[in-house]
């Protein structure tokens, strides 16, 4: 285990004090938030959200090596299913790499709850173990584990001396917390204390790339302009290649939201720098990012020759689609990070963002200088309609006809949908890196211009759809935050 890494890690309500409800404008919740003035509500009732759990599990289940006891009922272990896909197309990617994924579900039942389930978790990893020959195991938790009370850390220390690999518990009930993101820190947390280890050697031209996916296709070729090559983490790599993350000359992430704890752990420990800027997405957010990684990279002499290089490269139909754009008004609905990353892309290619939702948003940040709501108040100004919720489709809906937006750009699947209801077309940007560098810019406006060719479409839509929601709700006078308590 690494010097100066607990077992378990802090929840963001406690570590960033971070919130699931706001409405106001962009600046009143920068400034609201480094005054700690925030007037914070709770929902009386919400319609949907995630899990913490399914964050944690997804990331320790896609090092190639692991093996997964996911000490739950069989329920929570069904959404692997879909993941695994996505981790096997990623993995085709990256070179048609030979691997295979394994996980073991404990299957709590009613009796276990009554008199534990301690001896089956047991067993399960000692299966894992000879089913696999993994090279670490990690124990994921669930409500029903957690409520039942386990001692998962004390199973997972007792099998690690049994078995000789790392058996390592990844503590993620989904009641701990109400923040889902909390779920990457602990599997962070997971991979830093049995994959870390200290550099080898330094590898000047390594720049580590905290991902959802690989990247190939987008931070390969944006790093290549100043020489330098990318390390992917965590996902579709091995247990050894994960130490590698040590050697890096300095650390980025694609969102901050996923990884400035990691990030900010590598630092502490071993000295390697995190970028002090927003992830690459809008032109001015590249070129900061640029600048930034080359000042910790000794590419100062040649960054400017390579932004000037793409600037000129992409000018001529970047104007195309500010030209075509303009005048068209804009919606982000995504994760904290994510959705102030998008908003840059959009902003960039001449729309106007009047309204944007979160999932959460954290008032604090591991990294200070990682700002990314205030990134984006200086890059785009004040957004007038900026709001917050847990992915409450109730709300987001009324927002959508209050402002009645041209497009609308979510993050998850299933919820384009809220558009396309109301005949708004959506572009759904999932786990891709579509969006980063000079060329996601482009390739988002041909997205846009693509789904504005579907308009006729989408008002087919709006006029066959009937809302599940009484005319109460529907009602312009109903207040968006009714069931938020005041």
């Amino acid at each position: 285990m690494g010097t100066g890494l607990a077992k378990r890690v802090e929840i963001r309500e406690k570590r960033l004090q971070t919130i699931l409800t706001y409405r106001g404008d962009a600046k009143g919740l920068v400034e609201g938030s480094e005054k700690n003035s925030l007037k914070i509500g709770r929902f009386r009732f919400t319609q949907c959200g995630n899990c913490q759990e399914g964050c944690a599990l997804m990331q320790v289940y896609s090092v190639f090596d692991a093996a997964i006891v996911v000490h739950s009922p069989i329920g929570c272990f069904g959404g692997i299913v879909q993941q695994y896909q996505n981790v096997s197309k990623v993995a085709q990617i990256r070179g048609n790499r030979k691997f295979s994924h394994h996980a073991i579900c404990t299957n709590i039942q009613e009796s276990d709850t009554i008199y534990g389930g301690v001896e089956k978790l047991r067993n399960s990893v000692r299966d894992a173990f000879e089913r696999y020959n993994p090279k670490v195991i990690y124990i994921t938790t669930s409500c029903a584990s957690g409520i039942i009370g386990d001692d998962v850390q004390a199973v997972s220390e007792e099998m690690s001396d049994e078995l000789g690999i790392p058996v390592f518990a990844v503590e993620c009930e989904g009641f701990k917390s109400r923040i889902w993101s909390t779920g990457f820190d602990a599997s962070f947390n997971a991979v830093l204390n049995t994959a870390l280890k200290p550099p080898k050697k330094k590898q000047e031209d390594l720049v580590n790339i905290f991902n959802f996916n690989s990247g190939e296709a987008t931070f390969t070729p944006l790093l290549k302009t100043i020489g330098l090559r990318p390390n992917f983490l965590i996902r579709t790599r091995t247990f050894d290649e994960l130490s590698e993350m040590s050697e890096a000359a300095c650390s980025a992430t694609i969102c901050e939201t996923l990884s400035t704890f990691v990030a900010d752990k590598l630092e502490e420990l071993y000295g390697v720098p995190q970028v002090q800027a927003p992830a690459p997405f809008g032109i001015m957010w590249t070129d900061r990012w640029l600048r930034a990684v080359a000042a910790l990279t000794s590419k100062h002499s040649i960054v400017e020759g390579a932004i000037r290089k793409e600037h000129e490269r992409i000018e001529k139909a970047l104007n195309e689609f500010r030209e075509e754009f303009k005048g068209k008004k804009a919606y982000v609905f995504a994760g904290d990070a994510f959705a102030h990353n998008i908003a840059s892309v959009v902003h960039d290619l001449g729309l106007e963002v009047v309204g944007v939702t979160t999932y959460h948003h954290d008032k604090k940040y591991d990294n200070p200088e990682l700002n990314t709501a205030k990134f984006l108040v200086q890059t785009a100004g004040n957004i007038p309609n900026f709001t917050v919720c847990n992915k409450q489709p109730y709300q987001v809906l009324k927002f959508l006809k209050q402002l009645k937006p041209d497009i609308l750009f979510v993050r998850h699947g299933g919820l384009a949908v809220l558009g396309n209801k109301l005949g708004i077309p959506a572009i759904m940007e999932g786990d891709s890196d579509q969006s980063v560098g000079y060329d996601g810019v482009l390739e988002m406006g041909r997205r846009i211009r693509s789904a504005f060719r579907s308009q006729k479409l989408y008002r087919t839509f709006a006029e066959h759809t009937n809302f599940p929601y009484s005319d109460w709700w529907l009602s312009e006078n109903t207040d968006p935050f009714h069931f938020v308590e005041k």
